[in-house]
């Protein structure tokens, strides 16, 4: 099988809807930038011109809501924020008009199908506004579908089922991972919502990992493999619909528990799952649950602080030795998959 990176995956699966059905349009900020919104959206504006991919102003709630009106006339738009920290401007159509749509109505008038993709993740000590992960926000609405793909392929399947299936999706995609490489097939195959997977087996302590983390979570792993602790990563894909049922079986092995995020431990994604392990399957736990996230606060615009403010590797080791009643000692701290990065955005 071919090998993508994650942008190039993003691109192809774009291009292939958007030569199948003549409905889909993208609109965003930059999407006809010579860069291609991280490359992702620079085929598709070659290949169909700004009469289908869209450039826009600055404009996030008026171009939510003109998506969101052309999906309930049988278009399918696919509106890309180059930051997400900027689609809390888009929070209420999506929330009180995408989601809504199919319940209020029903009928025959379906659903709006809009696709809304979102950037996020740290860059060089860029701040409190463009530094944040807001998938759980927008988890906790019922009639939205919302997906942090890991990798490559991932990133493909489940932007075709958004733009083929019928309903609003939001997708997030930490700007680390774009390039990431991994196998992804030519098709343009769906991955279906709600189906998590497993990244690593493993027998002694489960970590639930979504997005970025998931790769942290796997370096992690390695690390505690030579000390003879086998660490089984669960990838939940998407975390509305959340796979409740991998999560229970591994942790039902295991025992143990340690749930990573790039975003708040309060109300969020971590907090779903260890309460869905707490309701179904409190017996299992061998040990209290323990969360990797951001600290309580904003991120801070320091390069160097925001280094010490995301979690990574070494905070999913110093857990997983907690959990398993493990002292830590001797370890290197490891520099997380995000080092490197040095921006524009």
């Amino acid at each position: 099988m071919r090998t993508l990176t994650y942008w190039q995956a993003i691109s192809e699966a774009t291009v292939q809807c958007m030569e199948v059905d003549e409905k889909i349009f993208i609109a965003g900020e930059g999407v006809d930038d010579v860069k291609g919104t991280f490359g992702t959206t620079k085929e598709a504006f070659t290949r169909f011109g700004p009469k289908r991919v869209i450039d826009v102003p600055n404009s996030e709630n008026a171009t939510a809501g003109i998506a969101i009106g052309a999906a309930a006339a049988g278009h399918r738009p696919l509106v890309v924020h180059t930051r997400a920290d900027f689609m809390f401007l888009a929070l209420d159509p999506l929330v009180n008009l995408a989601a809504k749509w199919r319940y209020m109505y029903g009928g025959d008038k379906g659903g709006v199908p809009v696709v809304t993709r979102g950037v996020v993740g740290r860059g060089w000590g860029q701040g409190a506004t463009h530094s944040q992960s807001p998938h759980a926000t927008f988890a906790h609405y019922a009639g939205l579908h919302v997906a942090t793909p890991a990798s490559p392929a991932d990133a493909k399947g489940m932007l075709v089922q958004a733009l083929t299936g019928d309903t609003p999706v939001v997708l997030i995609e930490n700007r680390n991972l774009y390039p990431l490489t991994g196998e992804v097939p030519e098709e343009a195959t769906p991955i279906p919502f709600g189906v998590g997977r497993i990244a690593r087996r493993g027998t002694d302590v489960t970590v639930v990992a979504a997005s970025l983390m998931v790769h942290e979570a796997e370096r992690a792993a390695e690390q505690l493999a030579q000390r003879g602790i086998s660490v089984e990563v669960v990838d939940v894909r998407s975390i509305r619909p959340l796979d409740e049922g991998i999560i229970c079986e591994s942790v039902a092995k295991t025992g143990r528990l340690v749930v990573a995020d790039t975003s708040w431990a309060r109300y969020g994604f971590a907090a779903e799952v260890a309460a869905v392990v707490a309701e179904q399957i409190p017996q299992a736990l061998l040990a209290p649950v323990r969360r990797v996230t951001l600290p309580d606060s904003p991120a801070p615009v320091s390069r160097p602080l925001e280094e010490a403010f995301h979690p990574g590797a070494s905070g999913i080791v110093e857990a997983c030795l907690r959990v398993c009643d493990e002292v830590r000692s001797d370890l290197p701290v490891l520099a997380d998959v995000a080092a490197g990065f040095i921006g524009p955005y």
